[in-house]
């Protein structure tokens, strides 16, 4: 079976030089906007889905949580395991897959991760494995981009030149897709990889959420916590509540 984009291009270390612009202050931002929100008790159990390097699940574990991150990238979680610690624990696990069930409070997918797989049921299958993962009154923060602004502000090409490799880069829609393509050449060889995600919208993730089992209780526009405006918000972030069996 031919291995997916995201499973090439995530466990790739160019992934990492081409987004080491990504900084932990505003990462840190949005934790502290969303956590003063949502008001959790201190003894929450916090699940991060699609954790990357863990840079979200260590933060929240400076707060004095417990977390648990997962990811699909062995280098990724391997890098995350140096921070482990009686609160905090990584493992390389798919989202689409039963992890713990009825046991979390809050399950974060933050910084669009999400939106990779090729069909509906697979996303659908993703969230409720998600929904399954949390305790009756759980919480999932979904942290999307705002398709309506992305899709007008397409750049045809950009130029990124980081550590000496020039990244080309290309973004266009496909479909329900949009797909960045991203080419280089670096000592000699050249490369190229992709990265797909789907185009939801608000009410894509309406019904998504609602056949998974979740309401949408709250959303915003920002890592501010702004109102949501579908033609000028940077982000979609959802907040929604499991759903009684």
């Amino acid at each position: 079976m031919s291995r997916k984009w995201f499973q090439n291009w995530f466990n790739s270390p160019y992934y990492h030089i081409l987004y080491n612009q990504r900084n932990d202050e505003e990462a840190e931002f949005f934790i502290d906007n969303l956590f003063a929100h949502l008001n959790p008790t201190s003894d929450s159990l916090l699940l991060d889905v699609g954790c990357g390097r863990g840079r979200h699940s260590v933060y929240l574990n400076k707060k004095g949580y417990d977390v648990t991150g997962i990811d699909l990238s062995l280098p990724n979680i391997n890098y995350a395991k140096q921070f482990e610690s009686r609160q905090l624990h990584f493992f390389v696990h798919d989202m689409r897959y039963l992890f713990y069930i009825n046991y979390f409070d809050i399950a974060l997918n933050l910084f669009t991760s999400f939106g990779y797989f090729e069909t509906q049921k697979e996303h659908v299958t993703a969230l409720k494995t998600m929904r399954k993962s949390l305790k009756k009154d759980g919480l999932l923060v979904l942290d999307y981009f705002n398709c309506q602004k992305i899709i007008r502000n397409l750049s045809p090409q950009e130029v990124k030149s980081i550590d000496g490799i020039d990244f080309y880069i290309t973004k266009k829609r496909v479909a329900d897709k949009i797909v960045k393509t991203i080419s280089f050449e670096h000592r000699n060889k050249d490369y190229t990889f992709k990265e797909e995600v789907k185009v939801f919208c608000l009410p894509e993730f309406q019904r998504l959420l609602d056949v998974s089992g979740f309401a949408i209780t709250d959303h915003f526009g920002d890592y501010s916590l702004n109102e949501y405006d579908e033609n000028k918000s940077d982000r979609l972030i959802l907040i929604c509540h499991k759903k009684y069996d």
